[in-house]
């Protein structure tokens, strides 16, 4: 099976992460999955944010819980990755809508009219104000497009284990990634999580602790990797036999695996 290659926030090494445009490059580039974080916004709108607050990509001090999707809309979402832009007078004319905050719901309709099929990773970000709102809008969001049915192209992932059990609860047939950042929680988790549930380690991970991939997989979880983003995370990986790849870098990772 051919290792996947995931855009991490969209082809967000060259992009401004989470916005349209990203992700438009990284389908440019032939990204095989798209992976997102969402939050909820005051008034219900699941949108694809990182941060709990807006000072790094938007310049402001507001935070996502507490806005509404009208007000996230006024905002730039874009120039933070390249502030000299302006002065660029042979940089072309941008689109704004490639620069605003993008709902989850744009997203997946645009995967949805893609003549291929391209896979979406969403990431529930908790602690939250919303608790489990989140999934549960989630989980409808995905009914509405008849993805929470086996062979869907999304995954949720998460740090936290309650939510992965509460999208498990509402939609079963959804695949599932456990994200984990330190080595003793896989010795907590492997006694706790679903047999077919994937596994989620960083990738600094995996190097100070070369053992953890290989027991991860020797207990029979595929596992999907953030961030990989140079030549030696990937030969790390393909060493492993990681089916899936999380990185800013989707082009470059393409290219580095002759595809």
């Amino acid at each position: 099976m051919t290792m996947q290659v995931v855009a991490h926030r969209g082809a967000s090494h060259d992009n401004a992460e989470h916005t349209l445009g990203a992700y438009l490059a990284a389908l440019d580039d032939g990204a095989d999955g798209l992976e997102c974080d969402v939050r909820l916004t005051a008034d219900g709108h699941l949108v694809c944010v990182h941060d709990r607050d807006l000072r790094r990509t938007a310049q402001t001090r507001g935070v996502v819980s507490t806005m509404n999707l009208a007000d996230l809309n006024e905002l730039d979402f874009a120039s933070w990755k390249n502030p000299w832009a302006d002065l660029d007078d042979e940089a072309p004319e941008r689109d704004e809508e490639l620069d605003r905050v993008l709902t989850l719901r744009k997203l997946l309709e645009t995967v949805a009219d893609l003549d291929r099929r391209v896979e979406v990773a969403i990431e529930t970000k908790h602690p939250t104000r919303y608790g489990g709102l989140v999934e549960r809008r989630l989980v409808e969001m995905l009914r509405d497009f008849g993805w929470e049915k086996p062979g869907s192209p999304v995954r949720v992932m998460s740090f936290s284990y309650t939510a992965l059990q509460r999208v498990e609860r509402a939609a079963p047939d959804v695949r599932l990634v456990q994200l984990i950042d330190k080595a003793q929680q896989w010795s907590m988790l492997k006694r706790v999580i679903g047999a077919d549930w994937i596994m989620g380690p960083g990738i600094e991970l995996l190097h100070e602790h070369r053992k953890l991939g290989r027991k991860i997989t020797a207990a029979g979880h595929d596992m999907h990797v953030w961030t990989v983003n140079t030549d030696r995370d990937l030969q790390c990986c393909l060493e492993l036999g990681v089916k899936a790849v999380i990185t800013d870098r989707p082009g470059y990772m393409l290219e580095r695996l002759g595809r």
